[in-house]
């Protein structure tokens, strides 16, 4: 019989790369998670890590067995569901996640709708960037997540997560009022290209959206300020010092001297709603998604 709690253990290293990382996250010491991995291989007989320079690697059988654990993973938390079924009626604790822009925007309406039309139903909302909100996922802390799509996020193909596109977030250029294209209805890009810009940090996820949207236009921007807050962005460019992309999800300040102006093309990021495998039939969060839906139907407008 396979211990599910070493299982997990397993399952863990394989998310965050390392025993020890696994280890911190699961509230272990790095020697006590190695000693659950042991004892799994003990019991099944075969090896489960092996070395890899100064670390360790899963070995095929490993890889194969996470295979099983993800399906273990989703059927346990199906029959959870299915035992605290209460005739269907959203009720408990619904812990959700998002990034920034997306909390006043999405989640915090949705709050608001769910605690109207279910009163035995309770909302916890915490902000989290994209990495994270996997991870709080994948440990069990939270429930429903609203993410942007990243060259980091897991692929499509990964069974311990359902991810599914919410809406596309367009990016608009922003420019001072009385800049050379504050006036127009829509712009091509390539018409900024020579244009002082202001861009994510590097860390961002959206310093990516940025970068490409541009390249597809044509042209590399001379960054010349950085910021890692929209409103930032935003204050920037009303002071003169450069134009930029913002998403139109993005809340900037009111009264800024700027223009959002519209893009040809459509440069955007997406949206996804992401549960852990099985974890959508939960009628709470089943619930929160088809308020999300509704939201986001008039969001980007």
């Amino acid at each position: 019989m396979i211990d599910l709690r070493r299982l997990h253990v397993l399952r863990a290293v394989a998310h965050y790369g390392t025993v020890t990382a696994a280890a911190q996250a699961l509230h272990f010491t790095p020697s006590a998670a190695s000693q659950q991995i042991r004892q799994l291989s003990r019991d099944l007989g075969v090896d489960l890590l092996e070395p890899q320079g100064r670390g360790v690697r899963l070995t095929p059988a490993a890889e194969s067995l996470l295979a099983h654990a993800d399906a273990i993973q989703a059927r346990w938390e199906q029959a959870e569901l299915d035992l605290r079924a209460d005739h269907g009626e959203p009720a408990g604790l619904l812990r959700v996640a998002g990034f920034t822009v997306a909390v006043p925007v999405l989640l915090a309406p949705m709050a608001a709708r769910l605690g109207e039309l279910h009163p035995r139903l309770s909302v916890r909302i915490t902000e989290a960037g994209v990495p994270q909100s996997f991870d709080l996922l994948f440990e069990g802390a939270v429930d429903l997540v609203v993410a942007e799509v990243t060259p980091h996020n897991p692929p499509l193909s990964d069974t311990r997560f359902d991810q599914q596109s919410l809406l596309d977030d367009p990016f608009d250029l922003v420019v001072p009022e009385g800049h050379r294209l504050a006036g127009r209805e829509r712009i091509e890009l390539a018409d900024a290209a020579h244009e002082p810009w202001i861009a994510p940090v590097p860390e961002s996820p959206c310093r990516t959206h940025v970068m490409s949207a541009c390249g597809a236009a044509g042209f590399t921007p001379e960054v010349v300020h950085h910021a890692l807050d929209w409103n930032v962005t935003a204050h920037l460019v009303a002071n003169g010092l450069g134009v930029a992309l913002i998403p139109r999800l993005a809340h900037l300040t009111p009264h800024l001297p700027i223009t959002r102006v519209r893009c040809s093309g459509n440069p955007h990021r997406k949206l996804l709603t992401v549960t852990r495998g099985g974890g959508h039939a939960r009628p709470a969060v089943r619930a929160a998604l088809t308020q999300l839906r509704e939201l986001a139907s008039t969001a980007v407008a």
